[in-house]
């Protein structure tokens, strides 16, 4: 039967994969991203301890902003980092340009006037947008 083919190459051999199919390597990935993604987000909230203000309606969350926190104690952290004054007002100078964001975060307990101070040095060093952080409350 010279003039049949079978459905294989030359010498009876089959042909060799042409492609390779990159979609479940791609969903494989994006999941792995999605998972590092919510879990170092977690990790960090968990290192601070805050018991943020209740609001009924926030604005939408930043992109990579600073981000001060104010502890119950009157302590200040830069990121993870506990500063005084005088290092939070140098960091500020240093980072202050147009599209810098400020997220200051304070406990229940913290009297307004040094949220107020906070804000004061950030606006004083040239950063004009901020935020303050707040929890939605549970319904």
């Amino acid at each position: 039967m010279a003039g049949t083919t079978s459905g294989r190459g030359r010498g009876g051999r089959r042909a060799g994969i042409v492609g390779i199919n990159v979609t479940p390597l791609v969903d494989v990935v994006l999941v792995l991203l999605v998972i590092m993604m919510v879990s170092a987000r977690y990790i960090v909230s968990r290192n601070l301890k805050v018991d943020l203000p209740k609001a009924a309606q926030s604005d939408a969350p930043v992109s990579s902003p600073l981000s001060v926190t104010i502890h119950a104690d009157g302590r200040l952290a830069l990121g993870l980092e506990i500063v005084d004054v005088d290092t939070l007002a140098a960091r500020f100078k240093a980072a202050a340009r147009p599209e810098t964001d400020l997220v200051v975060a304070a406990d229940a307990a913290v009297p307004h006037g040094q949220v107020v101070r906070v804000v004061d040095l950030a606006r004083t060093a040239g950063i004009t947008r901020f935020a303050i952080q707040v929890r939605s409350p549970e319904k």
